[in-house]
């Protein structure tokens, strides 16, 4: 199978897990196995890797490139992480790395109804299961579709574009990314058609909304670090907004310590922080890197350690 997918900063990723050669790892969002391989790699024949996707694609690529490595692929969520490793027999890795967000392969492949750009049935379902993008448009009542527009795509015009979506609806369904497009274009300003494509805000929402992203990008990075060795380091890539926000959030938590007032003489909660910051500010592609792949110019990069 064909599934082109550009790994965002790589080398950056890999360096900054501190790889060991014995180590066990976990790549939670495998994709085309760039990452994974690169980590497989540098394992010996005592080290492990763990690549888990939830597309049945990736799983296909990742399993077919990784052969040969001390490495197994599994089809789950990565939020699914801690339940894989138990029936692994893995209690504890040194490295978790977690490539958030669509694959380039998802939005490449047109049938896939991930683009905008490409007229295709509406889909988006990352693990090509469950509830689509057409089940969302077609049976969402207008305030659930607003809601979803304005919170996940922070889309201005979110209650326009959801009422024109419900009058759409009511004469045929909506079964296509074009249909779906074309009543957005038909909901914003003029300038703003003009000025922008003002469908991916849309999009974006959408497709998040159908693979229940934000959900489990906690529920994962909980997973995640009760799976850390003391010293461990989770590496997390971004690409919107409020993902890096829940990251933020999430790594901030772990590295607070004492919760006492702070007009308390001395700390009475005996709080200790549970991790470290590696970068205090996130690391972004550089100019080299966006140059070659544009879709790299809203990533970031945040790392912790386990204390």
């Amino acid at each position: 199978m064909e599934f082109f997918h550009k790994s965002v900063m790589l080398e950056e990723c890999i360096d900054f897990l501190d790889i060991k050669p014995d180590g066990i790892y976990v790549d939670g969002t495998a994709g085309g196995a760039g990452h994974s391989k690169k980590i497989a790699e540098k394992l010996n024949t005592d080290g492990r890797l763990v690549a888990i996707d939830r597309d049945p694609d990736a799983v296909a690529v990742a399993t077919e490139r990784l052969s040969g490595y001390n490495a197994v692929v599994v089809k789950r969520n990565f939020s699914q992480m801690r339940e894989v490793l138990d029936e692994l027999g893995i209690d504890k890795v040194d490295g978790v790395l977690l490539d958030l967000g669509v694959s380039s392969h998802q939005l490449d492949k047109g049938e896939r109804g991930f683009s905008y750009h490409q007229d295709a049935p509406l889909d988006m379902r990352m693990s090509q299961e469950g509830i689509s993008a057409r089940d969302i448009v077609n049976t969402y009542s207008k305030d659930e579709i607003a809601r979803i527009l304005f919170e996940y795509g922070e889309e201005k015009f979110a209650w326009r574009i959801a009422e024109n979506i419900i009058k759409e609806r009511e004469v045929a369904l909506i079964e296509t990314t074009f249909q779906l497009a074309e009543i957005i274009k038909n909901s914003v300003p003029a300038k703003v058609r003009r000025e922008k494509n003002p469908c991916k805000k849309t999009f974006q929402a959408i497709r998040i909304a159908v693979n229940g992203e934000f959900e489990h990008i906690s529920s994962g990075l909980d997973s995640a670090f009760e799976s850390l060795k003391t010293g461990g380091r989770i590496a997390v890539i971004t690409f919107h907004s409020l993902e890096d926000r829940l990251v933020k959030q999430k790594f901030a938590g772990w590295c607070k310590g004492c919760i006492c007032n702070p007009d308390f003489p001395q700390c009475i909660c005996g709080r200790k922080p549970l991790a470290k910051l590696v970068n205090r500010k996130p690391i972004e592609a550089t100019a080299d890197e966006l140059d070659d792949n544009n879709r790299s110019r809203s990533a970031k990069l945040r790392v912790l350690e386990r204390i």
